[in-house]
Order: C-alpha cells, then sequence, then structure tokens
C-alpha cells in the first residue's frame, strides 16, 4: 500500500492523522490509549528523574542536565516518527505509549520554562535568554537529524 505524502515536506503523512470517512470509520475505544499514555509517561518521566539525579543541576547553574533530556528526546521522536511511518506498520498503542507517554514524560518542556523563570528571577536573564534559544534549536535540530539520518539509513538498507 502505497502511503501518502506531505505535499511541502515530501514526508510520509502519518496515518493516524489522515482525513476520513465517517462513514466508514469506527472511532476505537479510548481507554487502552489513555493507559498506554499514562503508563509510557510515567516511564518517561522516571527516566528524566534517573537522569536528573545522575546529572543533577545546582540552583544557580546552567540547566544542562533539562536541554541535553530535551534534545536526546527529540532525537528519539525524530528516529522513532520515522520508523513508524516509513517502516513499521505499528500497532495502534505503540505511538501512544511510546512516542506521547514514554518521550512526552522524558523530554521536559515544564521543567524547561521553571528553568528559565528561575533563572530571569535569579538575575541571570542573559542565562535564561541563552538557554530558551538553545533548547529550542538543539530540539528542533535533533528531531530535524535524527530523521533525515535514520531516513537516509533506510533507503541505504533496501534493495
Amino acid at each position: 500500500m502505497e502511503k501518502s505524502r506531505n505535499p511541502i515536506l515530501n514526508e510520509p503523512v502519518d496515518p493516524d492523522i489522515e482525513p476520513r470517512i465517517p462513514a466508514q470509520h469506527k472511532e476505537p475505544r479510548q481507554g487502552p490509549v489513555i493507559a498506554a499514555v499514562s503508563l509510557g509517561g510515567g516511564v518517561g518521566a522516571a527516566a528524566r528523574y534517573g537522569a536528573s539525579l545522575l546529572w543533577p543541576t545546582p540552583a544557580d547553574a546552567f540547566p544542562w542536565t533539562t536541554l541535553a533530556v530535551n534534545a536526546i528526546g527529540c532525537a528519539v521522536i525524530g528516529v522513532f516518527m520515522v520508523v513508524i511511518t516509513d517502516v513499521w506498520v505499528a500497532h495502534r498503542l505503540v505511538r501512544p505509549f511510546f512516542g506521547t507517554g514514554v518521550l512526552g514524560g522524558f523530554t521536559t518542556f515544564s521543567t524547561y520554562a521553571v528553568d528559565i523563570q528561575r533563572l530571569v528571577n535569579g538575575r541571570e536573564a542573559s542565562t535564561g535568554l541563552a538557554y530558551l534559544v538553545l533548547t529550542l534549536l538543539a530540539a528542533m535540530t535533533s528531531v530535524r537529524i535524527a530523521a533525515a539520518s535514520t531516513r537516509r539509513i533506510i533507503e541505504r538498507r533496501q534493495p
């Protein structure tokens, strides 16, 4: 089956967001999806907490751990989305569990916002601004590079 492609980015369109004809599509039950997201979120948050214990950030220091967690999580999201849209037809709960749950719980943009506020309130506004910009650049760059690299690896492996 040929997958539809985004005409602007020339990337596969996620089958979960393609328009469907209502008469031909019955919505699946949401209980299993909510459970998968919740379980995955707990796993991801525990991994993030583990990272903060391994590499603690002092209150007045640059939050390198949070920056690294967000960049790594975004890179994994890039790989994951390519794999589930280009290579593997995943079970309907894989994406909610791993993408939304695990990686959503692991990446921590709420902590990112609190870190910025903490730096600004601590009279480190320039550091807070640098952190704000650096995190956005690192997150966007890592997801794009990871997705493009994964796509290239997959293309090379195809006969």
